[in-house]
C-alpha cells in the first residue's frame, strides 16, 4: 500500500505568497506616514536655497569692487540690498526678492520662511551680529 503524503501544492503557497502581498502594498502606506520627513526636507532644502543666494550675493558684492558692502547688488535683474555684504533681511529688496522660488512658503514676516499650513515649521534668515559674518540660518522643526 502506497504512502499518500500531505501538504500544500506549489500553486497554493504562490497564490498565498501573491495576497499577501497585495495585502501589505495596501496597508503598508497606512502605517508608515512621511508627511513630517517631507516637511522637514522641505525646510532643509529652504535653508540650503537661503545659504546659496546667500552666498551667490556676496561674491557678487565682492566682485565688483566698487559696491560698498550696502550694495545694491543686481540678481536676475532685481536689484538686492546688502546689509554687512549679504542680502537684507527687510522686504523688498532683501533675501525673499533674491530667492527665484518661495512657493510653499508664506513670506510675510521678513526673514521668516514659514510652511504654508504649519505655525512650527520654519526657517529664519537674520544678519550675523559679527560684522561681515555670514547670516545665521535657523531651521525649525520641532513639531511638524
Amino acid at each position: 500500500m502506497a504512502k499518500q503524503q500531505s501538504g500544500f501544492t506549489l500553486i497554493e503557497l504562490v497564490l498565498v505568497i501573491v495576497i499577501l502581498g497585495i495585502l501589505a502594498a495596501t496597508a503598508l502606506p497606512r502605517f508608515s506616514d512621511l508627511s513630517t520627513q517631507a516637511r522637514v526636507a522641505a525646510l532643509n532644502g529652504m535653508a540650503g536655497g537661503l545659504r546659496s543666494t546667500a552666498a551667490i550675493a556676496h561674491a557678487a558684492q565682492l566682485a565688483n569692487t566698487a559696491l560698498t558692502s550696502a550694495g545694491p547688488v543686481n540678481m536676475d535683474g532685481v536689484s538686492i540690498t546688502l546689509f554687512q555684504g549679504y542680502p537684507q533681511v527687510a522686504n523688498p529688496n532683501g533675501i525673499t526678492s533674491a530667492l527665484i522660488d518661495t512657493s510653499g512658503f508664506d513670506t510675510t514676516t521678513a526673514g521668516t520662511f514659514r510652511l504654508n499650513g504649519s505655525a512650527t515649521c520654519q526657517v529664519q534668515y537674520a544678519a550675523n551680529p559679527t560684522t561681515g559674518g555670514f547670516p545665521v540660518i535657523t531651521v525649525t522643526s520641532s513639531g511638524c
